[in-house]
């Protein structure tokens, strides 16, 4: 018997290894794309990211945390430990390893399919088999490779979004905890000078100097004291722990050590220079925005290739009956656009791709206006701690200086003393929030140019109260 010559599976074989060529064959990475990752993330916050995808990374990045640990915290200390032990970071770069599976996914064949059946009636009995392969699904490999890349490539991006928010909350924590625990200790000092106030006053009303109203104004100040410490110091430990979430920590790890005060002012604030235009390059937003258009715009293309018909089988059959010859030949399945005609497909991907462009333009002007608003921030909270720095507090402490010369020549009584003493607290309170607050400003306006922007801090308006007021 003549053998029979199937061209068009011929030449449809021919396609595929054609088609299989040009889309290349992807694999997956050793890291999962964490070192992509880190080069985002370097020139940013000046740390890579490790992901941890085995024991030993476990071990060596719990290491590296207890030899960070075993110092007090600096702002970048803190970043790094956050960076590897922060659980929900190591959260994103588990999800970004999905992501590349998916696009390793992408550039491979579907499986094909086999069917076979067999049926007898009285002495005869007939087989068929048949071998199917998702012929569209295969011309469209290239393209759906593209897709899967760049949301591959849009993952990294987001997981790197994500350490540098990690990293900018990591510092805005740590400033934080750092001026509460400043502030706790200078309070503990303010109970302690006002309850020696508060005996005071007890014993000269005792003896007839002073008057009940001077032994009332110095136990309602040592009372006023008493409340602001018990707040200062839940404010201490409630900043504390806010950083000790962030780093990861806990079991004997959360008794991690901080300085005893704030970073100095630099010398000079920055100047705005081309800030705005840094973020539209630098910002990850931005750039997640830019990836989501062209991913859109890409399914799109796909949409309107495949949206007529999106189903087509094609494949290898035979057939083979009690004693007859075997029949052989080939089989396609498709879906016949009778009841979809793909139209309402195509106008979603449209209207997708439509709501990506928009969103881009709103988010580029969000980044600008955040940018300048996070500046102006930062400027105007260095202008004030610096000025409680060189002037507030060097003034306050003259005041005190010469009060304590009069009050060393009998020339004030004890009660200017005191008063004075009271008046200090304002102004010391008052410079550790501006301090802390200048930090906490820089870090929202490195956030708002790198990153993905930051509540903008506000300046402290009322310093004084959190000190007790004074009664004279």
């Amino acid at each position: 018997m003549k053998p029979i010559v199937f061209t068009p599976l011929l030449k449809t074989s021919s396609l595929l290894l054609a088609v299989s060529v040009l889309a290349g064959c992807s694999t997956l990475s050793n890291d999962g794309g964490a070192s992509d990752v880190s080069k985002l993330t370097q020139p940013r916050i000046g740390f890579g990211v490790t992901g941890e995808r085995t024991d030993s990374d476990a071990q060596a990045s719990s290491a590296q945390v207890s030899k960070l640990l075993a110092a007090p915290l600096t702002p970048d200390s803190a970043v790094q430990i956050a960076l590897l032990n922060n659980r929900g970071l190591q959260a994103s770069l588990a999800e970004l390893g999905v992501s590349e599976a998916d696009f390793v996914q992408a550039g491979r064949m579907r499986n094909p399919g086999f069917s076979f059946s067999r049926m007898r009636g009285g002495d005869e009995v007939e087989i068929e088999r048949s071998v199917m392969f998702d012929l569209i699904g295969l011309l469209t490999i290239p393209l759906r490779s593209t897709i899967e890349q760049g949301r591959f490539e849009q993952a990294k991006i987001t997981a790197a979004s994500e350490a540098v928010r990690l990293a900018g909350e990591t510092r805005r924590a740590y400033f934080s905890a750092v001026a509460a625990a400043q502030t706790e200790k200078f309070m503990s000092q303010v109970v302690t000078s006002a309850e020696a106030g508060a005996q005071l006053a007890q014993e000269q009303a005792k003896v007839g100097n002073w008057s009940k109203l001077d032994r009332a104004r110095e136990q309602a100040f040592y009372a006023e004291a008493t409340t602001q410490y018990a707040r200062a110091r839940h404010a201490a430990t409630a900043t504390r722990e806010q950083l000790a979430r962030l780093l990861g920590l806990w079991g004997s790890n959360v008794n991690y050590k901080i300085p005893d005060r704030l970073p100095d002012l630099p010398q000079k604030p920055n100047e705005p220079g081309a800030l705005e235009a840094l973020a539209m390059e630098q910002r990850l937003d931005i750039q997640i925005a830019k990836r989501d258009v062209d991913a859109t715009a890409r399914s799109l293309g796909l949409t309107n290739a495949t949206g007529f018909i999106n189903v087509l089988d094609a494949g290898y059959a035979n057939k083979s009956t009690t004693g007859a010859p075997r029949e052989n030949g080939y089989e396609i399945s498709l879906e016949l656009p009778i009841f979809d005609w793909g139209g309402a497909r195509r106008a979603r991907a449209k209207a997708t791709y439509m709501l990506s462009v928009n969103r881009t333009a709103d988010a580029a002007v969000r980044a600008r206006s955040e940018v300048r608003e996070a500046y102006s921030a930062y400027r105007t909270t260095y202008d004030v701690a610096k000025h409680y720095r060189d002037q507030v507090v060097p003034l306050r402490k003259q005041i005190s200086e010469e009060v304590l010369l009069r009050y060393n020549g009998m020339l004030a009584s004890v009660f200017e003393l005191l008063a004075d003493s009271r008046d200090q607290i304002t102004s010391v309170n008052g410079a550790i929030e501006a301090q802390r607050d200048f930090w906490i400003a820089e870090t929202e306006l490195q956030a708002a140019i790198n990153g993905s922007g930051g509540a903008v801090s506000q300046p402290t308006v009322a310093a004084s109260s959190s000190a007790p007021a004074a009664e004279h």
